[in-house]
């Protein structure tokens, strides 16, 4: 879609109402046509003037659903009502009463004396393009949401995203997700901290800030009591100073630990295993101490003076846990990586390997634009967590396993014979690569049935060309994959191959146009959107759509 928009250059919100119902699989036909008539008006072709004021603002393309009932109004003369009837008949596909309708419309056309041939033409137009056309109405509310965020994303990066993610507080994977994208546009996310940070994600100058009601264990009412005691009396100068504060406000001991265990108190000079090993003594004596000025009670110290927070309290001299737990604790109560990610070292491979990820799961299943169905070959890539082990009937082992990627998390199930193999690998914490299909059920999230599992090397190259593609076969039966697709530029319809890469995008395999030009071989690498699935239902479309001899693939034997 970004890389269609580039193309579409749009001028008006009509543009972008065009844009969003033109990129899917039936209308996306269409998408080189727009776009000549819309690089130069004057090409737009109207198979009679009637149809001119209905399509001008599409550049002569059946592009909505609207403009179908209206061309059934105009031309053959129906009512509203009618012209909603021949829409249906026609989205549905209806043969029968696709052709009576014809010859109705036929006849009223000829009464606008529109001649039978021309209003024939029209018809059958009409009926390629009514089961894909998209509702205007649908497609307006989505472009002006999409030209809103658009303008705040553009001009207003941090406070956009820092609002984006407000509005997933509640979901992990998604606001894992827009971290990435915080981290993509240059945005840093800071670590919670006690003196900074707010009840909500927040801006500060051009970082974002992680809300306190986002942790696990605090929630709203402990982050809105710890945010307004800080306005109404100043920062806090120590967790000891933190801790008496808040004490008598009804803040529980598991909400604290989960401030120290994500580094919320990082900045106050005592790391988090010190704070972890002694917060609850520290807690029971300010408590105890709280209650007993309550009481009224007297005790031994009354006369002395009031000694600091360091001279009162003292933490045991311990190094800081090392780094793999200190993440650990972080994803644990924020449902991400903030100082880093076990996975940091191995992103670059993870992302030219892999061709599904934990966010792929929340595609539309029903969207006609959906490459992912049941039993598509998929190849996956991150770390093992939370591995369940189970006996099957047969008295055999299987194993449901978690795989934290880049995103979030999947499920995968891996069955005896694949877990027989592949034991070894089948570990909390193992990083590594997972070829395999998917499981879709209904109303259930999409899974993975492994196949083959591979240890995840960072800088891999040999990983990479193993899991790049589908296998196939050679002369000699020897395993082949493929590692490149060209692609001769100079003999293909252009148009058509973009829109086709667009569709059968994102993938792992790169395309590169070859163009010979004054005894000279020219070649492009194609952006990493316009990489291509290893799906041989794709391949062969993609042979198909070239032409043989046009095409032709780099392989590695086994």
């Amino acid at each position: 879609m970004t890389s269609f928009m580039k193309e579409l250059k749009p001028g008006s919100l009509e543009d972008i109402i065009a844009g969003i119902s033109l990129f899917r699989p039936g209308p996306m036909e269409q998408i080189p046509r727009y776009l000549e008539f819309k690089n130069n008006p004057s090409k737009a072709i109207y198979h009679h003037e009637l149809l001119k004021p209905i399509l001008d603002v599409t550049y002569g393309c059946m592009v909505y659903q609207e403009q179908v009932m209206r061309i059934v109004q105009d031309v053959g003369g129906y009512t509203l009502g009618g012209a909603d009837k021949v829409r249906r008949i026609m989205s549905k596909k209806k043969v029968k009463q696709m052709e009576e309708e014809r010859g109705k419309f036929i006849a009223g056309a000829i009464e606008r004396n529109v001649p039978p041939k021309t209003a024939s033409t029209i018809f059958d137009e009409m009926m390629d393009f009514a089961s894909y056309a998209f509702n205007k109405s649908h497609a307006a509310a989505y472009a002006v949401v999409a030209y809103q965020t658009a303008f705040f994303k553009t001009y207003y990066p941090v406070e956009f995203m820092a609002a984006t993610l407000n509005s997933f507080m509640g979901s992990t994977d998604r606001i894992s997700l827009y971290i990435l994208e915080c981290r993509r546009l240059g945005i840093k996310v800071l670590a919670p901290d006690i003196n900074t940070g707010n009840v909500r994600f927040s801006v500060k100058g051009k970082d974002i800030l992680f809300g306190f009601a986002a942790i696990k264990n605090v929630g709203s009412r402990a982050a809105e009591q710890i945010v307004e005691e800080r306005q109404r009396e100043g920062a806090y100068n120590s967790f000891i100073d933190f801790a008496k504060r808040v004490s008598g406000l009804g803040i529980n001991k598991k909400c604290i630990e989960s401030l120290i265990k994500c580094g919320a108190f990082d900045e106050l000079g005592i790391n988090r295993r010190m704070l972890v090993s002694s917060f609850e003594g520290i807690l029971d004596s300010i408590n105890k101490e709280r209650r007993s000025n309550i009481d009224g009670q007297m005790n031994l110290f009354d006369s002395t003076p009031v000694q600091s927070a360091k001279e009162s309290y003292s933490f045991p001299d311990i190094e800081e846990f090392d780094k793999d737990r200190l993440l650990a604790m972080e994803k644990e109560l924020l449902g991400i990586y903030v100082s880093g990610n076990p996975l940091d070292e191995y992103e670059k491979i993870i992302m030219d390997c892999a061709n599904f990820f934990s966010t792929s799961k929340n595609a539309d299943l029903t969207s006609p634009s959906n490459v992912f169905h049941d039993g598509k070959a998929v190849t996956c890539a991150g770390m093992f967590r939370k591995i369940t082990r189970k006996v099957t009937r047969n008295n055999n082992m299987m194993a449901f396993a978690e795989l934290e990627d880049l995103y979030g998390s999947m499920e995968l199930i891996v069955f005896p014979n694949v877990l027989d193999k592949y034991s070894a690998l089948v570990t909390e914490d193992s990083k590594i690569l997972v070829k395999g299909k998917l499981s879709i059920r209904e109303d259930e999230e999409i899974k993975v049935i492994c196949d083959e599992i591979s240890p995840l090397l960072p800088n891999n190259k040999k990983t990479e060309k193993v899991f790049a593609t589908n296998t196939r076969q050679n002369d000699s039966g020897t395993t082949r994959r493929i590692d490149k697709v060209y692609i001769n530029a100079g003999a293909v319809d252009m148009n058509r191959l973009m829109s086709a890469l667009r569709f059968f995008s994102p993938g792992s395999i790169p395309v590169i146009l070859r163009k010979n030009q004054n005894g000279s071989r020219l070649e492009k690498h194609l952006d990493r959107s316009l990489y291509i699935p290893d799906d041989n239902e794709i391949i062969s479309e993609l042979t198909e759509l070239t032409g043989e001899g046009n095409i032709y693939f780099m392989v590695n034997d086994k």
